[in-house]
């Protein structure tokens, strides 16, 4: 039997949303300089960045040029994805408020 959720995780998903947004703001508000906020952005951007290429490349066999190619196609893919499912959500929450 698996014990009980406490703290975050047992919040309702519109509590948790305004959890993080209020954790996000309150710790950005802390760094003031773009080029601060850049710097501490830099470790996950890279992250992100393999992540892309191991997608778009898994074997590691692409040159430079088609792997920035390849890695910009995935990435206008998941945009247009998430758009979608936005899209969608949206027209969801329509048809159930009238």
């Amino acid at each position: 039997m698996a014990a009980p959720t406490r703290g975050f995780d047992s919040r309702p998903p519109a509590q948790r949303s305004l959890m993080a947004s209020y954790g996000s703001l309150t710790r950005w508000s802390q760094v003031t300089s773009k080029t601060d906020r850049r710097a501490q952005l830099d470790a996950a951007n890279a992250a992100l960045r393999s992540k892309w290429e191991r997608l778009a490349d898994p074997d590691g066999v692409l040159p430079p040029d088609e792997l920035a190619a390849a890695v910009g196609r995935l990435k206008s893919a998941h945009f247009r994805r998430m758009s979608l499912a936005s899209a969608e959500s949206r027209r969801g929450r329509r048809k159930t408020t009238r």
